[in-house]
């Protein structure tokens, strides 16, 4: 009987085709594993730093976190003051964080641009609350442009486009708020952002006002703004819509140059 069983054994042999499927399915079942480490491990981080930044979120006691800021720089600019498509601001201030601007709004809902884009067309989308990240494209690439894109993409009132000749790699904008930054994993970022993204308390003048466009903004001019341009305390160009009035935002006329945004609350 011993030498029975033992005979069924040997003609048995090992079970290799199933050791093989099993090794397989650890293999890729850890290979899964270790791509979504990998490839969720910006968003895991920038939650962190989202959450360590979250003691900036302003409140009625503190309706400015962006004071405790070190570097932050502010100017008081009046809102609702529209230009053209086909006119140039000469902005006091690069780059610019308020002012007047073109009365079509750059779409500032978690976009990333890939190129540089209209001061005119930014500028608005910072009076509706917007941060805006601005970089250095000969400073700024690789890891330390995917450090910003992380804090940007998909995220509501954010926006990030590159800015040539830029003084500094970074630049980060709010209306009536700046500021400039040398290093992509500066925390200040993150609180910049808590502080005065959406700040309900006064820190921009267009409450509720919408993020989403329905245009395609116009292209950075590197030019500086020629003798026509309009100066910084310009009271609106006659035929735009001025915020605050019926129709704000609507064009009376479409531009040439770009089609009508939606109406600004």
């Amino acid at each position: 009987m011993k030498a029975a069983r033992s005979s069924v054994v040997s003609k048995k042999g090992t079970p290799w085709g199933t050791i093989i499927a099993v090794v397989a399915i650890v293999v890729l079942a850890a290979s899964v594993v270790t791509y979504y480490m990998v490839a969720s491990a910006p968003k895991r981080e920038q939650k962190t730093r989202e959450e360590a930044a979250a003691a900036f979120a302003p409140s009625q006691q503190d309706p400015d976190p962006s004071k405790r800021i070190n570097g932050v720089t502010t100017t008081t600019y009046e809102g609702s003051v529209h230009v053209t498509a086909a006119e140039r601001v000469a902005y006091d201030k690069t780059p610019p964080y308020g002012g007047p601007h073109d009365q079509a709004w750059a779409a500032c809902n978690g976009v990333v641009y890939p190129e540089a884009v209209r001061n005119e067309n930014m500028v608005h989308g910072l009076e509706h609350g917007a941060v805006w990240i601005a970089y250095n494209p000969a400073q700024i690439s690789g890891e330390a442009l995917e450090l910003l894109r992380v804090r940007v993409e998909g995220k509501p009132y954010t926006t990030m486009s590159p800015y040539p000749n830029l003084d500094k790699p970074i630049s980060l904008q709010s209306w009536g708020h700046q500021l400039k930054l040398d290093s992509a994993s500066d925390e200040r970022i993150d609180q910049f952002i808590a502080a005065l993204r959406t700040n309900p308390y006064g820190a921009y003048p267009e409450r509720d006002a919408t993020c989403d466009a329905q245009i395609e903004p116009g292209k950075f001019d590197p030019t500086p703004p020629g003798p026509d341009a309009k100066p910084m305390d310009y009271k609106g160009t006659a035929g735009t819509q001025q915020d605050g009035q019926p129709g704000a935002g609507q064009p009376s006329q479409p531009p040439a140059t770009q089609p009508s945004a939606p109406a600004s609350k």
